[in-house]
């Protein structure tokens, strides 16, 4: 082991940010008042979209170490051991997650992200559209109230929305309505596909006629309608995107509000668009996504019909935490890319020693004030820690909870 990794076991990253349009703004978003907290130079824009913020090798918003400017995924590739042995057998050289803050003010593109098959496929056969080849299984733990749309609704929801909802009637079609309503319990897949691809490839001008029926509609209806109707969250679609077909998939998508310290997870396949809120994101290590509406970026309607799952689960993909110890939760999904920990030190905590991991990990410091390894930490300082590293934190401020996420491969399971 040479004496760079004996000095610096635990190494402050420098992380990209995401200016994305459908980002929160300035000093609103948090991506910012993260990234303003350990850079005390950083001028924040307020007219700027700070829309994420990237913890990892990625090679669209790669890290680095802060003292040495040196990319993180050459200094792992020079210190492999880092890693762990696990970790190295089963990804190679290179962290197998990317570890992400979100802040969003509008609603997401409608997609899906491909299995790890089809993504190689499609990076094949389109590189210049599809250019990574990994799938891109997530992870979202909200920060504050999180609102998204995540896989089809039970199918007694849809088909009162679609016989319901004249406007949506219109745009996805008599007989597909009809053949959902009379098919056999094992020919549902079938009838709700059918109504799906004739939603989304129905006629733009027709598309839009029929939402601007129904957005003026609903600005004479009742109360009582537009609560069931979701008229409100319309509205807010409709303005951000007006005329764009993905309003309309409202009315066959869950829609999840999550409350701070819930968790969703979004397998391949699955449709799905986050609406508004903050969240800690992991994934594995991709940016892999099929579009389909709700947004200005190239869509590919008939691959997304073609990879799309059309289960319907009433528990909508939330994931349960357990405990690891006393201040630490964990939330661990089906792969074998990554977990995360929460860690919350309450007032009075003054010393924890952080779980050692046996694959590296991300360290990120939401709350609170610390000294590690002899150095100060503190809100919005990333870390990286080597496999198998013991970690002591010492709390410098008790005025409130120290609260940090950390990502780590989650090899421990498979």
């Amino acid at each position: 082991m040479n004496l760079y990794i004996l000095l610096y076991f635990k190494m402050e990253l420098k992380c990209a940010i995401q200016t994305y349009d459908w980002g929160k703004r300035g000093t609103n978003s948090i991506v910012a008042s993260l990234l303003k907290s350990v850079n005390p130079d950083f001028l924040v824009d307020e007219q700027m979209n700070y829309a994420e913020l990237w913890m990892g090798t990625h090679k669209n918003g790669p890290s680095y170490l802060k003292d040495t400017n040196i990319p993180l995924q050459k200094y792992i590739e020079e210190n492999i051991e880092t890693l762990g042995r696990q970790e190295v057998e089963l990804f190679g050289c290179d962290l197998p997650f990317l570890f992400k803050v979100l802040s969003i003010d509008k609603a997401l593109s409608i997609q899906v992200h491909p299995d790890k098959k089809t993504a190689k496929e499609l990076h094949d056969l389109y590189p210049n559209i599809y250019k990574d080849p990994n799938h891109k299984p997530e992870l979202a733990i909200a920060l504050s109230p999180f609102e998204t749309l995540c896989g089809f609704r039970p199918i007694d929801e849809i088909k009162d929305y679609l016989n319901n909802i004249p406007e949506l009637f219109a745009v996805v079609g008599e007989n597909n309505i009809l053949n959902l309503s009379q098919a056999a319990v094992s020919l549902t897949d079938d009838a709700l596909k059918q109504c799906f691809y004739s939603l989304m490839t129905c006629d733009s001008t027709k598309v839009q006629q029929q939402l601007k029926n129904l957005i003026s509609r609903l600005c004479v209806a009742d109360e009582s309608y537009r609560q069931w109707v979701k008229a409100d969250i319309l509205e807010r679609l409709y303005n951000d995107y007006p005329g764009d077909v993905g309003c309309f998939t409202l009315y066959l998508f869950n829609y999840v509000i999550l409350q701070p310290g819930e968790a969703i997870y979004i397998g391949p396949n699955i449709p799905h668009a986050y609406f508004s809120g903050d969240c800690i994101e992991c994934m594995a290590c991709s940016d892999n996504v099929i579009r389909a509406g709700l947004t200005p970026k190239p869509k590919d309607v008939e691959t997304l019909i073609k990879v799309l799952s059309f289960e319907r689960d009433s528990s909508v993909n939330k994931i349960q935490s357990f405990q690891d110890d006393m201040f630490t939760q964990i939330f661990r999904p089906p792969v074998s890319e990554f977990a995360v920990a929460k860690i919350t030190l309450p007032l009075g905590q003054l010393t924890y020693n952080l779980i050692p991991r046996n694959s590296a990990s991300i360290l990120l410091i939401i709350d609170g004030k610390a000294n590690i390894s002899s150095k100060i930490f503190s809100r919005g300082s990333v870390l990286f820690i080597s496999a198998n590293d013991r970690v002591e934190v010492k709390v410098l401020s008790d005025c409130h909870p120290m609260v940090m996420f950390q990502a780590f491969s989650n090899i421990k399971n498979f």
